[in-house]
């Protein structure tokens, strides 16, 4: 079985750190404990109690966030809750026991139509995945039982699944108008009846961890760190609210081309090379002066 490492991740709140893992430890399930009489679901929470500092516990997705008391700084004892959840999740013991009542829980699926005419965008009222997923086929959706339910509707070319959102591409074949109702039904019966969106272990969570992107990040030129910081805070926002995502892939300093990665709604949309040329060309242009001259994008 694959050792679950775990990262230590700060929060706008100082009293409050999140404790990610490579895997998921709830699906689409969020827990709060406030003392150890609360947390008898959770042997989990219950354990970490213990520790005197230890004011609230939450469990969701792929994290355990603990707030703390003033008696200690987090600087002086976050390793070794670190080390303390690492070694409780890889003892395969229960993280937190589901009740019937809670898995089936109240769920509202809106569509919403995004640039791309081929493509739309199905949000729920919660999060869905910790990480971004995208299947282009029904041979890719080993990770996600949800991706391989979709692809049994004839009319389904692709599924891209982020945070709290669905982004569907149909086949020409079939009209929106003919379609949606049923699409938003089936995600929204799927998601209330407490099916697995993706698998626990599946790969994508451990690449897209705060630890693997930083790892991804440390390890790039100068250059390439402005590049991605600039698609992170100004590009990819956007992009997410119209059903997509934007991804770096590479940067040439004998060119100065970059290179991105076109997912979800983004990906094979008419308006997305006037968007690349026209918005992250000309930003990337004008925020890095004369080290960037062309923008290329590769579709997801």
């Amino acid at each position: 079985m694959k050792k679950i490492s775990v990262s230590i991740q700060e929060t706008s709140n100082p009293t409050i750190i999140k404790f990610e893992a490579d895997q998921f430890l709830t699906q689409y399930e969020s827990f709060e404990f406030n003392n150890i009489d609360d947390a008898k679901a959770s042997p989990l929470a219950q354990q970490l109690f213990y520790l005197p500092f230890v004011k609230k516990i939450y469990i969701s997705g792929n994290f355990v966030a603990i707030e703390r008391y003033d008696i200690v700084a987090w600087s002086d004892v976050q390793e070794e809750v670190k080390l303390q959840i690492e070694a409780y999740l890889n003892s395969g013991e229960l993280v937190v026991e589901s009740s019937p009542e809670r898995i089936k829980t109240p769920v509202t699926v809106y569509a919403e139509s995004t640039p791309n005419p081929g493509v739309m965008k199905f949000v729920a009222n919660k999060n869905l995945v910790p990480a971004t997923f995208e299947y282009i086929s029904i041979d890719e959706t080993k990770s996600s039982p949800f991706a391989a339910k979709l692809f049994h509707f004839p009319f389904v070319k692709s599924v891209f699944i982020d945070k709290n959102y669905v982004s569907i591409t149909k086949y020409d074949v079939a009209e929106w108008n003919d379609i949606t109702m049923e699409l938003r039904e089936f995600i929204r019966g799927y998601i209330e009846n407490g099916n697995p969106i993706v698998t626990a272990d599946a790969p994508e969570v451990k690449a897209n961890s705060e630890s693997a992107k930083e790892e991804n990040f440390e390890a790039l030129d100068d250059i390439s760190k402005e590049i991605v910081n600039i698609l992170e805070e100004y590009i990819r926002p956007a992009v997410a609210s119209d059903g997509g995502n934007i991804q770096f892939d590479s940067y040439d300093p004998e060119t100065k081309k970059v290179k991105v990665i076109l997912q979800g709604a983004c990906s094979g949309c008419p308006s997305s090379t006037f968007t690349l040329k026209n918005g992250i060309e000309n930003m990337l242009k004008e925020m890095l002066k004369d080290k960037v001259e062309i923008v290329e994008a590769i579709n997801g």
